[in-house]
Parts: structure tokens; sequence; C-alpha cells
């Protein structure tokens, strides 16, 4: 795998980065021979033993995705994409055949920066989280597009990092066993936020650094059957392990840069997307590498800027891409096991 970057694609992808690696730290943006120098000393894995999904999904004439920026699959196993196009909340079946699609009547996120959507999940009830980064608010609604609740400040501004109400750029949520939930927040503060099921505040943990429990981009957090919380430390280039008190327990280094995280309980193990060094990377849950797969690109099957990533029961991957404007979807080999 790492052998596959061309000298010309490589470069390519060296700009790109640099939108996401320095514009975040302030730091100079990384030559290709340095990204590629970095990416050989990553820890690394066998390929996973995956298939990718030809023309998965398929929409109908008239509508198109934007930026990809959310995925999650329901307990039909229907799954879930944002976007940052027409459409920011597109509903397909597993056979990547679309439902429904909610257009910006009802989604009404901020135009901005970020152009509003970012992350996205469903909870157990079916209910359709949103988070609105340019908004400072994540939005419930019910599986047919009502809105039910906005958590955070509904004139759109922004919350200091010890606000019990409001945001500064969240991005992503997670849901717990008794219906609590974390929101990571963010590109601006630097926590991680849990609430009851009603939108009440709990706790909040973490501020901006480097020191353990701190933070430089909280960009998605996940959960495991434990308890334990696992929170992607972008801009550091870790994933950080806490308790549910929110007690640092671990780091995870030189595994990539983690933009999306997605705890698969069946294999009690957690996927990530590094949306630096484009590849998704398998994670058993005390930080060792157990695969890889993916490479930069443009044609189907490679990614650019992997966003966010699920897991559906079957363990197929769902990757949504920013540069690439779309979802895509890998089934696991029918010979072979995944671990």
């Amino acid at each position: 795998m790492r052998g596959r970057f061309s000298r010309i694609a490589f470069a390519f992808w060296a700009a790109l980065a640099a939108e996401a690696f320095g514009q975040q730290q302030g730091a100079a943006p990384p030559t290709p021979a340095q990204l590629a120098e970095r990416l050989a000393q990553l820890k690394s894995g066998r390929e996973l033993p995956y298939r990718l999904v030809a023309n998965w999904p398929t929409l109908p004439k008239g509508y198109n995705l934007g930026e990809g920026t959310g995925v999650d699959v329901d307990r039909q196993g229907n799954v879930w994409v944002a976007n940052r196009g027409a459409w920011p909340i597109v509903e397909f079946d597993k056979a990547g055949k679309m439902l429904q699609a909610w257009n910006h009547d009802t989604v009404r996120v901020t135009p901005g920066v970020g152009l509003g959507t970012h992350g996205l999940k469903v909870d157990p009830e079916g209910n359709v989280w949103l988070v609105d980064v340019d908004g400072h608010i994540v939005f419930k609604y019910s599986p047919e597009g009502r809105l039910l609740m906005t958590l955070g400040n509904r004139q759109g501004t922004a919350g200091n990092n010890d606000s019990p109400t409001s945001f500064n750029r969240p991005t992503n949520l997670w849901f717990l066993p008794n219906g609590h939930f974390y929101v990571s927040d963010g590109y601006v503060n630097s926590r991680v936020v849990e609430f009851t099921r009603d939108g009440e505040y709990v706790r909040h943990w973490g501020t901006k650094g480097t020191g353990d429990g701190e933070f430089n981009l909280v960009h998605d957090v996940t959960v495991d059957s434990r308890g334990i919380v696992y929170v992607a430390d972008r801009s550091n280039s870790r994933v950080q392990v806490f308790d549910s008190s929110g007690k640092f327990v671990a780091k995870w280094t030189d595994i990539g840069q983690p933009w999306g995280l997605y705890y698969f309980a069946r294999e009690d193990a957690i996927y990530m997307c590094d949306g630096l060094y484009n590849r998704i990377v398998k994670l058993d849950t005390k930080g060792n590498v157990l695969g890889v797969l993916g490479s930069y690109g443009k044609a189907s099957g490679r990614l650019d800027f992997a966003h966010s990533i699920a897991v559906d029961a079957e363990g197929s991957i769902y990757v949504a891409e920013i540069k690439n404007w779309r979802v895509q979807k890998w089934a696991r080999a029918a010979t072979t096991s995944s671990r």
C-alpha cells in the first residue's frame, strides 16, 4: 500500500493535505517527500479484506451529493449521509437506492466557512442528529425530517470552552446506552461535552493544548461497550482515550491523523478514517493497528479527505469524502475473515 502513490499524484495530494494539516496547526505545508516519509513511518498492518461495492449509491436524476461530511447506519441497515449539496441529508437502503432526501427548507444549516453541514448520527430510536459547524448548533430530527430539538445558541453565537449551553464549531456526536450523548466540540473549543437524552448539560472535559487530556481540533468521538471514550484529536494526530468520567487513560500516536472514529461492537474494534493520509485504519481497543485500506485518489475505491466513517451490522464500511463529493461502500471479501 505504501508504494501506490505516483510522484504526480502525490504532489497534488500534498497540496490538498496542506489544507488539512497546515491551516489547522499554523505550520508550513508538508512537502510530498515529507508526507511520503511520514506515511512510511506510521503504524500499519495487512490490507483489510474488503472489496469496493461498485456504483454505490445510485442517485435519481436531478440529485447529487456535495462534499461528504457525515455518515451513519440506522437499525434497519439504512445509510444516512450528510453533505454540503442541495440535499444536505440523504437516506439510502443498503443496496444504495435513495429512500429520501431533505433539502435546505428542512435542513436549515448556516452557510459559512464550513458550509454548515458536518457530523451526522442516528440514535437508537431512529432520530437523525446533524451538527451545524458554522451555526454552532446540533439539530435533532425525526426520521421523517421534523425538527425535534436544537442544541446550542439559537442565534448562532459561539460559546466558550466552559459554556454549558453553547458550542464553538462542534463536529460530531455519539450516543450512550442510557440515552446520554457526547458532542465533540470542536474546531475552536477543545472539549467533549456530555448531555442527557433531553439535551441537559452533564459535564465536559478538555482544553486547548498538546498534553494528555488536551486537544487541538476535537473532530469525532466514539464509545466502546465498556463505556471507554475515544476522541479524534485531529491536529495533534492522535486518538485520546478516557474513562466515562473524562479521566485520561491513554493516547495512540503514529497511526495517522484521525478525522472519523466508529466503534464496531461485534468485533470490539474501532474503525478510523485518516483524512490526511487517505486511508481506513482498523484498531483494537488498545490502539494496535489490525489492518489498513485505501490510498489517495479520485477513482472509485480511492480516498480524498476521508471525513467520516461508519460500519453496518454486516461489517460493511462507509466513508464520506470531502474532496471527492461522495460516500463509498466496502463489503467484506466473501472468502476471508476480517481479523
